[in-house]
């Protein structure tokens, strides 16, 4: 009688690839376009909620929101442009606010789209303006 040497043979190897590469194939579709929705959601979470929050409570210690040219680099470190805040408490970012495709947020005071009195917006993926914008209006 002959042994039998342990372990896998040729065949069972490619088998086992070949239902790895199956399975593979039916789940990446279903996982194709989720990055990109996810970082639109980043952005409106940013939009809508962080960045936001931070604009208030700066309007709500200064009695106005930071101009267009202090920008939202204001929420960072005191401006010394005018008008100067007279009761800054900042920083209220951490960090340089970055869309997640690794551009600043644009932000605009006084706004021009109501009922907002500032326009926060993030060009998207193509960093043009166009229908693919995240925006606070």
């Amino acid at each position: 009688m002959g042994r039998r040497a342990a372990g896998f043979t040729l065949i069972e190897l490619m088998l086992v690839v070949i239902i790895i590469a199956a399975l593979a194939a039916m789940v990446m579709p279903r996982l194709a376009g989720r990055t990109e929705e996810a970082r639109r959601e980043v952005a409106k979470a940013d939009i809508q909620g962080n960045i936001a929050l931070a604009l208030k409570l700066y309007e709500v210690d200064n009695g106005r929101y930071p101009t267009t040219e202090q920008g939202l680099a204001a929420l960072l470190q005191k401006t010394t442009s005018p008008p100067v805040p007279q009761n800054w408490k900042g920083p209220y970012l951490e960090q340089e606010p970055l869309d997640p495709w690794k551009k600043p947020y644009l932000y605009r005071y006084p706004g021009s789209h109501p009922p907002r009195d500032y326009d926060l917006y993030s060009l998207g993926p193509d960093g043009a303006e166009g229908t693919d914008d995240i925006t606070n209006w």
